[in-house]
């Protein structure tokens, strides 16, 4: 069977990242189970997703046939964003933890998917309705704590926070994979910590 499947990255620290690492086996499965499957990448540290700014924000709230070409612009990235998370059967999508929370540019790139009208709405019971629907999401989350267990669970913001936000517009068939305790112990058992991760993989 095919599927279109969308991979996200959003660590700055390129190959020697072990959420990339880890987004990569998860896609090595999926198309193990999926092998005609195709795979789109959108590589947030080599194309950084704009910070919202004036233009941004008086844009979306112009109607489109309104929008001045500047106003278009500002848009041409939200909107080539939108279009391959909904063309997508599968998401991929990584997240390091830093500073207990998730990189800037993955931030960023939400911000610019996040658009009422067109990836949410509220309906008429004053509800939201999330339209980016029929998706399957793996996040891959690499941290050198551990956030699981422990007294530091309270600092788990990362994947809380994507599942509500994802879930918002629509994505609720989601699978968290981690890696964690990456910086604790012997290099025994960072390896360790990683393999575990590896392990917990499961392909729906």
């Amino acid at each position: 069977m095919k599927k279109n499947v969308l991979s996200i990255l959003s660590s700055p620290r390129g190959a020697s990242s072990v959420s990339n690492k880890l987004s990569a086996v998860i896609l090595e499965k999926i198309i193990e189970k999926y092998p005609e499957s195709t795979i789109v990448v959108r590589d947030l540290a080599k194309d950084l997703p704009p910070h919202l700014n004036e233009e941004y924000v008086t844009s979306i709230f112009t109607p489109e046939a309104n929008r001045t070409d500047a106003q278009k612009q500002s848009l041409v990235y939200s909107d080539e964003a939108i279009a391959e998370i909904q063309n997508a059967d599968i998401i991929v999508m990584n997240a390091p933890v830093y500073e207990f929370s998730i990189t800037a540019m993955l931030k960023a790139y939400l911000d610019q998917i996040t658009r009422a009208g067109i990836t949410f709405k509220y309906g008429e019971n004053g509800y939201p309705e999330g339209l980016i629907t029929n998706k399957k999401l793996y996040i891959a989350i690499a941290s050198g704590g551990i956030y699981t267990e422990g007294f530091m669970t309270e600092y788990d913001f990362v994947g809380p926070y994507l599942q509500k936000l994802l879930g918002f517009l629509g994505i609720t068939d989601i699978t968290i994979i981690r890696a964690e305790g990456l910086n604790k112990g012997t290099d025994e058992d960072k390896e360790n910590a990683y393999q575990k991760g590896i392990d917990s993989i499961l392909i729906d």
